[in-house]
């Protein structure tokens, strides 16, 4: 069966490059660790963005992806630059090269601090590559280039092989290229191998858990009960593992080990703290205009209880 109408769900690399972005930072850039200090938190600075580029009214128009973040540099000063990250899976209207040059300006004279900017092309049109935009009238002239990373030009066999973990990443985007007219079945089965890929790579708990639910929701089954039979399967494999997998299996083996007694105040708090990253993760949601079904398959929170999240 032809897979026309199967949703790609460009607003996870948003999570995604929070979620692994010192990973990102040195698979973009081979020096990252020599360039910058990876050892300081990074800085999110998505309200200030939409401050300076506030969403078209009504949600009208091509939405993107956009992540603006502080990074601190290795120079044992509090000197910074602005990473600026967009990511495209389609080609929309052309006019990338230019809104990087408005990003960039505007960013630029916003926090009078170094930028570097990554364009990262998730569309499956091979001749679209901005990288440069040109201004030119009567003897003035302009010249903005800026990284460009597009993912269909890279090397599925390159990818397998590097440890890095953003390059399950990067092979998950691949493969929805490539692969764009599988049978749910066949996409099952893509899934599982990026899973696979996954697990064989060195990286902390929210890391994994991130990549997991990127390569899981980033392609949609055409129906949804496939989704629960990948993630049943998934719970097989971790039943026959100690490596940590999905939150719905550490959750219950959480729940079925217990905690010892004494620490019940701890054990609600965590939860606690968990239920109100999950509301925040729906209301992100909910500002991207995807469906409620959706986010809540996504967050395990009740549809009645996302309708009333403002």
């Amino acid at each position: 069966m032809a897979n026309s109408a199967r949703r790609i769900d460009d607003p996870l690399w948003k999570s995604i490059l929070e979620q692994t972005f010192s990973h990102f930072l040195k698979f973009i850039f081979p020096d990252a660790e020599d360039v910058f200090d990876l050892s300081k938190p990074f800085d999110y600075l998505d309200k200030e963005f939409e401050s300076l580029f506030p969403p078209k009214p009504n949600g009208k128009g091509l939405r993107y992806v956009d992540k603006l973040v502080k990074v601190f540099l290795k120079n044992g000063a509090e000197q910074f630059v602005l990473c600026h990250v967009e990511v495209q899976s389609s080609k929309g209207k052309g006019d990338l090269a230019e809104r990087m040059f408005r990003y960039f300006y505007k960013i630029s004279d916003r926090y009078k601090v170094p930028i570097t900017a990554i364009a990262i092309l998730a569309d499956s049109n091979k001749n679209y590559r901005p990288k440069l935009y040109v201004q030119e009238f009567m003897g003035t002239s302009l010249r903005y280039s800026f990284n460009s990373y597009k993912v269909i030009d890279q090397d599925e066999s390159t990818l397998r092989s590097n440890a890095n973990p953003f390059a399950v990443v990067v092979l998950t985007a691949l493969l929805a290229i490539l692969h764009r007219n599988v049978t749910d079945e066949e996409l099952k089965e893509m899934k599982h191998d990026l899973y696979d890929e996954m697990m064989k790579r060195k990286m902390d708990k929210k890391t994994r858990q991130g990549i997991y639910d990127f390569l899981a929701y980033y392609v949609s089954f055409q129906n949804s009960e496939n989704f629960y039979n990948f993630e049943k399967e998934v719970e097989t494999k971790l039943g026959r593992s100690n490596i940590m997998g999905t939150r719905e299996y550490l959750l219950d083996k959480a729940t079925k080990q217990g905690l010892e007694k004494g620490k019940q105040e701890e054990r609600a708090k965590a939860e606690a703290e968990k239920l109100a990253e999950r509301r925040e993760t729906a209301r992100e949601m909910k500002k991207d205009r995807l469906p409620i079904e959706q986010i809540a398959k996504f967050t395990k929170l009740s549809i009645e209880e996302i309708e009333k999240l403002k």
